[in-house]
């Protein structure tokens, strides 16, 4: 789904589709309408986790957590395609910091399980076959083999681990573009990954950025202290290390088809997988 498909699918929702300003693309289209934001699924596969989305924001609301809320309860299927209606927030008074995830994610790892609301797994690697089948013929096939095969060794380990913290609600993605900060303070943001999993998944994401993306390491730090917990110090961290890298390439893979930078990003990573180089930079496209 490119951005005119997207805008598409907007006029057909009957959504002033002209005067909307696209936010972001990945998985979904983003857009800002007026005092709304309007998110469309790439396609039909992603209306259970649309769903499960807009649950997800009346249940952090009611529990306190500063959070997206949604402008309409259910998701529209237009066209083959989820869309989903968010109230805008106010704009951002300051970029946000790796150590405003810290507050966020300690009152959603405080949170019990949602009642009347299954969350699922995070299983990180169960997006690796559809975004390699995506990414079709645009990469080497030998490539899409070795992820393959990296997906099938840490699936096993990562089911196998022993958690530091207690399991339980998970933000799945968090990272500091997944948090707005307005003048109210941060706020949660992008609720589709939310999971009921190791909370440890939580952190690993930080961890990899430092390692991998270039994240400061006095920001990493800050972020640790606030939490309370620096999850480098827990064995498990390796796994689930390795499999959010296994899956973040195959990701990127998707967007090879249609964009030259993401297949040259992708290549980047799994060379850098197959030469077993933790410390070779990763990079936006």
């Amino acid at each position: 789904m490119d951005e005119a498909r997207a805008r598409e699918v907007l006029g057909a929702a009957g959504l002033p589709a002209a005067e909307a300003r696209l936010l972001a693309l990945g998985e979904n289209a983003v857009f800002a309408v007026d005092a709304l934001v309007v998110k469309v699924g790439r396609d039909a596969e992603l209306f259970e986790r649309a769903e499960r989305e807009l649950a997800l924001a009346s249940w952090l609301a009611a529990a306190g957590v500063p959070a997206v809320r949604a402008a309409e309860e259910k998701p529209r299927l237009v066209e083959g395609h989820p869309v989903t209606v968010w109230h805008r927030l106010p704009d951002a008074v300051r970029p946000t910091e790796p150590r405003d995830l810290a507050p966020l994610l300690r009152a959603v790892h405080a949170l019990p399980e949602p009642a009347g609301l299954a969350l699922p797994r995070r299983d990180l690697l169960g997006g690796v076959e559809r975004w390699l089948r995506l990414a079709g013929d645009a990469i080497d096939p030998a490539d899409a083999a070795f992820l393959r095969e990296r997906r099938d060794s840490f699936a096993p380990a990562a089911a196998a681990l022993v958690p530091h913290l207690t399991p339980g609600p998970i933000h799945g993605d968090a990272l500091p573009r997944n948090v707005h900060v307005g003048p109210d303070g941060p706020v949660l943001v992008d609720l589709e990954t939310f999971s009921s999993d190791l909370r440890e998944h939580d952190l690993v994401v930080l961890a990899l950025s430092r390692d991998r993306y270039g994240l400061d390491p006095a920001a990493y730090d800050a972020f640790t202290e606030a939490y309370g917990w620096d999850v480098r110090e827990w064995e498990g961290c390796a796994v689930l290390r390795g499999a959010r890298e296994t899956a973040s390439c195959a990701w990127v893979a998707q967007h090879a088809p249609a964009n030259p930078k993401a297949l040259a990003e992708f290549e980047r990573r799994v060379a850098s997988l197959r030469e077993g180089d933790a410390q070779v930079r990763w990079y936006p496209f």
